[in-house]
């Protein structure tokens, strides 16, 4: 039977540790009840269980109540307390000066928000309530600091930081400028990071367990869902990155009981280069807990179950009962420099999470968001910033829109009014595993699901696409390719896999796969070795052919131009001249310009987006954009371009415009060479001309 999914432990199980942690031998309590040596041997191996009179006698051996002998979700007194333990240094001799784990991503508190809030979703426990994920930055300074510290352990914790801060390395060097910095500045920064409805860390000590994976392992994520973001390993390394010490407590409420209890588990986990303190060399990694009594493990620190008021003291106390986690990063800072105060910071979480979550954070008419989020800010237990609930409307307006109105079945075809959103789908064509091989077919086809709205006034930046999948993530944002000129501002997303609300087949196979596609940051879709290594040949094409069918699917919805504005801040003119050539018959018809806009770039250059309007033909067309300024007095001068680049049904040859056969409308975009420039730019208007390619360009 698996204790894990007992309400209550094995008692055999249980009753083993606790002779362990009081130090009593099965000979001793055997001797105490006056049984048998075998009949306590039955019990702790699980081939019987004492009758509950027989209980009620262990209960006075072990000097427990009754009740703990019954319920099993307490530990008797008498063990060791908890205390640091230090890894020694490898027999080998082999030395290793940092966690590399923790060198794949920047310590950066966007980082932190994106892969810790993910790991979260990835472990909701029941989906009809969000997940609740709570970040705390907590400035402690005089008695609060040394109260805190005192609880740490920080006596035995400080010979080994100095030795590791006088190295060289890079873990070294931060390490002795936090050192540095605590003692001249006398604070010390938290940043507690905890979720609700959430797994927990489940499952044994050692081992495959949730547990195990975050608190010993490296480079296990232990994640089985194809939904899940992470798959490598590594996000949980953020955190410690995070933290100047390389230190991070942890409160876990189990979803499933361990050892026959849920709330309180404690532990805490330090990275440290290789070092010597003394004549006795150490690994680094070091563990905060109570000394296992398992003979094959016997002074390894392990989890414990604490009581309030060492929680409370190590300030990991939870507000509710709910499952989940809480990671206390001991000496939080923000690697990327760009914020200077606790409010910097506060803010920089709030935007972090709303870049990355806001889709997670939207629901619409029926059902709950996947995801709740706020940030909070204390001073020595006093609010400094009010908790503050990031809501995906403020941040993100346009997309929250377009996502709830896809929830709310409030899609259209074709966008005709500024609030609505038009909705179509992209293919995407899974491939086969390699392992099926020809047996497999062609592949499965999901069907992406497209949304476009127009951008709110206040977006940054327009025309972008976001793409998510699973649990809505953002995982790519990037600008849309050749739009139409005089395309109204736009947001599109992407849906694809889980995140479509679907629960067809192709949408778990859809899951996989661009799961397989994503590096360890989780922002691109593109080649990677387990893509390479899972799928069949031309797997990589497929995520290149997704790609173009996204661009070409915005183009479909935005594909309206708007009319010709007069006037406006940009002094241009357009003009058009074309000397049609030989072949070219009359009767053809003329290209003419549809719509040109320009503006003068910081460079001073003037930088030009044209539309042309094409006849039916069915060569193609290949003539020559000819920039002049239109000076006052004289002739045009000519200038040339230092840029030039093909739009919808054009590309750029040898410095020519070649437009497609059979289209009926083309655009480019040039920018001129300012060293040609007779005049500033600001002082000229520009005339653009379409030529007749010449002989000897063609």
């Amino acid at each position: 039977m698996d204790a894990e999914d007992d309400s209550t432990e094995h008692f055999g199980m249980w009753l083993g540790r606790q002779l362990r942690r009081k130090g009593m031998t099965q000979a001793e309590l055997a001797d105490a009840l006056n049984l048998t040596r075998a009949a306590v041997s039955a019990w702790i191996t699980g081939r019987a269980e004492p009758r509950e009179i027989t209980k009620r006698a262990i209960a006075g051996a072990l000097g427990v109540d009754e009740m703990t002998v019954h319920s099993r979700r307490a530990e008797v007194i008498g063990g060791q307390p908890t205390r640091w333990y230090h890894r020694p240094a490898h027999p080998d001799g082999g030395r290793e000066f940092g966690n590399a784990a923790a060198f794949a991503f920047d310590a950066d508190l966007s980082v932190l928000a994106r892969e810790a809030t993910q790991n979260s979703l990835d472990e909701q426990v029941d989906d009809q309530r969000p997940v609740c994920v709570r970040y705390t930055l907590h400035e402690l300074t005089g008695e609060h600091l040394r109260s805190f510290l005192e609880a740490l352990g920080w006596s035995d914790l400080k010979p080994h930081y100095e030795v590791a801060g006088r190295q060289r390395q890079k873990v070294g060097r931060v390490i002795g400028e936090a050192l540095r910095d605590l003692e001249d500045s006398r604070s010390l920064l938290l940043l507690r990071v905890d979720d609700y409805n959430a797994t927990g860390l489940i499952g044994t000590e050692y081992g495959d367990s949730k547990f195990a994976a975050v608190v010993r392992d490296q480079l296990n994520s232990n994640k089985q869902s194809n939904q899940a973001g992470g798959s490598y390993g590594l996000g949980k390394a953020t955190i410690w990155g995070t933290s100047r010490f390389g230190l991070v407590l942890i409160n876990s409420t189990l979803s499933r009981p361990h050892e026959g209890r849920t709330e309180r588990r404690l532990v805490g986990r330090l990275e440290l280069p290789w070092h010597v303190v003394g004549e006795e060399a150490f690994a680094g990694p070091a563990w905060l807990g109570e000394p296992d009594t398992d003979p094959d493990r016997e002074g390894i620190a392990r989890s414990w179950w604490g009581d309030e008021k060492t929680t409370a003291a190590l300030h990991l106390d939870r507000e509710v009962s709910d499952p989940g986690t809480s990671f206390l990063i001991v000496g939080a800072h923000d690697a990327a420099g760009d914020t200077e105060s606790l409010q910097d910071m506060h803010a920089k979480l709030v935007s972090a999470l709303a870049e990355n979550f806001w889709a997670a954070m939207t629901t619409g008419r029926q059902g709950t968001p996947l995801l709740e989020a706020s940030v909070v800010t204390l001073r020595n237990g006093n609010t400094l910033i009010a908790e503050e609930r990031v809501d995906p409307f403020e941040y993100q307006p346009a997309r929250t829109r377009a996502l709830q109105a896809y929830l709310n079945d409030e899609t259209v075809e074709q966008i005709t009014g500024p609030d609505q959103v038009a909705l179509t789908h992209v293919p995407l064509k899974v491939p086969a595993l390699s392992s099926q091989g020809s047996r497999s077919g062609d592949g499965t086809e999901h069907n992406a699901v497209l949304l476009i709205t127009a951008a709110d006034d206040h977006d940054r930046q327009a025309n972008r696409l976001v793409c998510m999948r699973g649990n809505r993530m953002t995982v790519i944002e990037r600008r849309v390719r050749d739009i139409p000129l005089g395309t109204n501002p736009f947001q599109a997303v992407l849906l694809a896999g889980r995140a479509t609300g679907q629960g067809s087949d192709d949408v778990q196979l859809a899951e996989a796969f661009l799961r397989a596609a994503e590096p360890p940051e989780h922002n691109d879709w593109n080649k990677t070795e387990e893509l390479a290594a899972t799928y069949a040949r031309g797997a990589r094409t497929r995520i290149t052919d997704f790609r173009k069918e996204m661009d070409a699917a915005v183009r479909r919805l935005v594909g309206r131009r708007e009319e010709k504005r007069e006037g406006g801040p940009a002094v241009l003119r357009e003009l058009l001249r074309l000397d049609a050539p030989a072949t070219v018959r009359r009767t053809d018809g003329h290209p003419t310009i549809r719509h040109v806009v320009g503006t003068v770039d910081g460079s001073g250059a003037w930088y030009v987006q044209v539309e042309v309007k094409l006849p039916a033909r069915e060569d193609p067309w290949l003539l020559e954009p000819v920039a002049k300024f239109d000076v006052r007095s004289g002739g045009r001068p000519r200038i040339g371009w230092a840029e030039l680049a093909g739009g919808d049904n054009c590309t750029v040859q040898d410095g020519l415009l070649r437009f497609e056969e059979g289209a009926r409308s083309a655009s480019f975009t040039g920018v001129t060479d300012i060293t040609d420039h007779p005049v500033s730019a600001a002082m000229a208007r520009l005339v653009i001309d379409l030529q007749k390619a010449r002989e000897n360009r063609a």
